[in-house]
């Protein structure tokens, strides 16, 4: 992986929300050179990075200019399950192993979409706004529904989207899942039937569900599929919950779906643009419960993110291959 006598270089690019220092001794104890540039910028990324067997991304986007300029470089390990921010079909070209952390926050983000789901189906941004003595008495125009009359729709049964069904099962009347890359197999239908969810087509669960929760990649084929005719076909009054990728919904299509009370409410921990602008549409609303792409954290997946970040390229330099892949490089 580096030339005879020299260390391999692993390099940070932006760490601004985050402590590496645990995945640093990781990398540093397993013979790795460790750089810190602190920044998203492509330019000052490929400067700082010539040289780089490892890029260890926060934010930053990995574009194919910046694969293509790094000529040492094998492997991205990111410190996220999604992995949209990488040119994956340059990196496969180029020989760059892509990684991610699957499973680390299983747990937390579907417990977070529990969370902000209830807290949008139940109004608490009106109702906290209105618990003062002038507005005491005020209600929402609609109340609420009652949870065991509801069904809640699940587009996507990987891993967080099961968690969620587990956890919701014993609040929600009914539970209708998708997922056309969930095999339909003995154990999968058992494992569905006793997370007492109920395997359906896309516009089934679409139109039928009162709360609709999207665990999804943001893939081509899924960017901004929530769209004005997805959210046409929802039931009137229905709850949309998203804590996945921003970009699934198109903002404009769920503004409106609000503002003709078509949707009750939203409940959303990523936005298509982060951190947003002033003036994103999606602001300021007491109909949105809005969190800051927060549903992850916890502090346990603050080490666990950091150390599987790194293990991947330990292991990478160890074995010629890395933990968890999400693509297989030429």
């Amino acid at each position: 992986m580096s030339a005879a006598g020299t260390r391999p270089i692993a390099v940070y690019t932006d760490v601004e929300d985050t402590d590496p220092s645990l995945g640093i001794r990781l990398l540093e104890e397993n013979g790795f050179e460790v750089r810190v540039l602190g920044t998203r910028d492509p330019d000052e990324i490929i400067a700082g990075a010539r040289d780089a067997t490892v890029l260890l991304p926060g934010y930053a986007a990995i574009t194919r200019e910046i694969i293509e300029a790094l000529p040492q470089l094998r492997l991205v390990s990111l410190m996220s399950m999604g992995f949209d921010y990488v040119d994956l079909e340059a990196a496969s070209e180029r020989g760059v192993w892509v990684t991610n952390v699957p499973g680390a926050a299983t747990e937390e983000v579907a417990t977070h979409a529990l969370a902000i789901l209830l807290s949008s189906v139940r109004q608490l941004p009106f109702y906290t706004a209105s618990a003062n003595p002038r507005d005491w008495n005020e209600r929402a125009a609609a109340p609420p529904p009652r949870l065991s009359e509801t069904t809640l729709g699940i587009i996507g049964l990987g891993k967080i989207g099961r968690e969620l069904a587990r956890l919701a099962g014993p609040l929600f009347g009914t539970i209708v899942g998708y997922d056309p890359m969930l095999p339909d197999t003995p154990e999968v239908r058992a494992e569905l039937e006793g997370l007492g969810v109920v395997r359906a087509e896309l516009e089934e669960v679409r139109r039928t569900a009162d709360v609709l929760s999207l665990h999804l990649p943001l893939t081509p084929e899924t960017e901004r599929m929530v769209d004005a005719a997805f959210l046409a076909e929802m039931p009137r009054g229905s709850v949309l919950v998203n804590v996945s990728r921003g970009g699934l919904i198109d903002d404009g299509a769920l503004v409106a779906a609000l503002d003709e009370g078509r949707l009750s409410g939203a409940a959303l921990d990523v936005l298509d643009q982060e951190p947003p602008a002033e003036g994103h549409p999606l602001l300021g609303r007491d109909d949105i419960v809005l969190t800051p792409h927060i549903a992850y954290f916890s502090a346990r997946t603050e080490i666990e993110y950091v150390r599987i970040q790194a293990q991947n390229a330990v292991s990478l330099l160890e074995s010629g291959n890395p933990d968890s892949p999400v693509n297989r490089p030429l």
